[in-house]
């Protein structure tokens, strides 16, 4: 078997765009990947033609021989960005088309199942009125009522600043800002219970003396996680957070964080309790399992990070199946109706857990034609997102 073309497109998101991938054989058979990242997803979709293009000729079966001859070749432009999007999104098309070449799930190709039932938690909920602390409670009451146990919200992205326009203050917060942010927090722990996984998000906007102020307060409200208190760039600066937190509170960071390469530092030293990788950029489902075992080893959980398209859900939720050290992973609670139109199998989410069939490979297909109606929107000012 020989791989004979790969294809590439780029799909208008509720966020951003997604980059879908599907590889094409000789004997007919065929597999679908996501390699969505934002912002900037033209250089991840020619990453992803240009990655496809190395790999004509190839077995497809070889998966893991294509997954390090790509990182090497690639590596000269650096083991992340761009090039390990186009890797992830490969990587995830081989095993999907291995899973439907053997007729097995993916998750059997892992290692096999310890569920099926993947409990998930909410983001972008809360994306309709004023972002003001009723409509926070008012929506968080209905991922409540939808059977979600967890939900995930920046409540500092919208207290009277924006992220993105003038950096130098966005990364610090007055009294009332601070006050704002907690008291929107207080509200939807008071609207969904003593019981909601709730976790806060802060896209490591904040500078050092405001985010360690604002995760101490937040341990009264027993938040999950804190996330990305800081950047990825320097595990001493998360050491030095992690130093000053409350002990009740827990760091989760990883979702820019490439390969396990990039796990290493942060893991030795014991720097966060979960980890939240992301399977279109991390190197695929191939290298989250390698990722997942290595915390494993240091006793972190795996929560996926996935504001992606369906078939990122449905990758990460057949890596979640096969680890012990699962802990929750994310979903996009509103989404652009033809989510489940560009897929010919909608997800299933069942009481906020996606539901895995025994379908082969993913269990899906791309859905060319509908893809097609919704091209991916080319901004000349990709910005960021909260």
């Amino acid at each position: 078997m020989k791989i004979t073309d790969v294809k590439v497109w780029l799909v208008e998101g509720i966020k951003y765009n997604w980059t879908m991938i599907k590889i094409y054989t000789d004997t007919g058979h065929t597999g679908v990947g996501e390699a969505t990242n934002w912002p900037g997803s033209p250089i991840i979709e020619a990453a992803a033609k240009h990655a496809g293009d190395r790999i004509i000729g190839m077995d497809p079966m070889r998966i893991d021989f294509i997954w390090t001859k790509l990182y090497r070749d690639l590596n000269w432009i650096g083991p992340f960005g761009a090039s390990m999007c186009a890797i992830s999104g490969i990587d995830m098309a081989l095993l999907d088309l291995k899973g439907k070449v053997m007729g097995v799930p993916c998750y059997e190709l892992l290692g096999g199942a310890f569920r099926t039932r993947i409990p998930l938690y909410a983001n972008y909920w809360f994306i309709s009125g004023g972002h003001n602390i009723e409509d926070y409670a008012r929506q968080a009451r209905a991922v409540l009522e939808a059977g979600f146990k967890g939900l995930k919200f920046d409540p500092f992205a919208h207290t009277n600043y924006f992220y993105g326009e003038d950096l130098s203050s966005n990364l610090e917060l007055t009294q009332s800002q601070q006050n704002l942010a907690f008291d929107i927090c207080a509200a939807v722990r008071e609207a969904c219970g003593p019981d909601m996984i709730m976790l806060i998000e802060t896209h490591a906007m904040l500078n050092f003396k405001t985010a360690i102020i604002m995760a101490n307060r937040l341990a009264d409200l027993n938040i999950s996680w804190y996330e990305e208190p800081v950047g990825p760039e320097n595990a001493k600066t998360l050491k030095a957070v992690r130093e000053r937190l409350d002990p009740r509170v827990s760091i989760c960071v990883g979702e820019r964080h490439y390969t396990r390469h990039g796990i290493r530092d942060v893991l030795e030293n014991h720097l966060c309790d979960i980890m939240m990788p992301d399977i279109t950029r991390c190197g695929g489902p191939s290298e989250m399992k390698r990722m997942a075992t290595m915390m494993e080893a240091y006793n972190v959980m795996l929560a996926p990070h996935n504001p992606n398209g369906p078939l990122s859900t449905l990758a990460s939720g057949h890596v979640c199946a096969t680890i012990p050290n699962f802990f929750r992973q994310e979903f996009m609670f509103k989404d652009v109706p033809w989510r489940d139109e560009i897929i010919d199998h909608p997800i299933e989410i069942a009481e906020g857990n996606l539901v895995l069939s025994e379908r082969p490979g993913l269990g899906v297909d791309l859905v060319e034609e509908v893809m097609e109606k919704h091209p991916g929107i080319l901004r000349a000012k990709d910005g960021f997102y909260v």
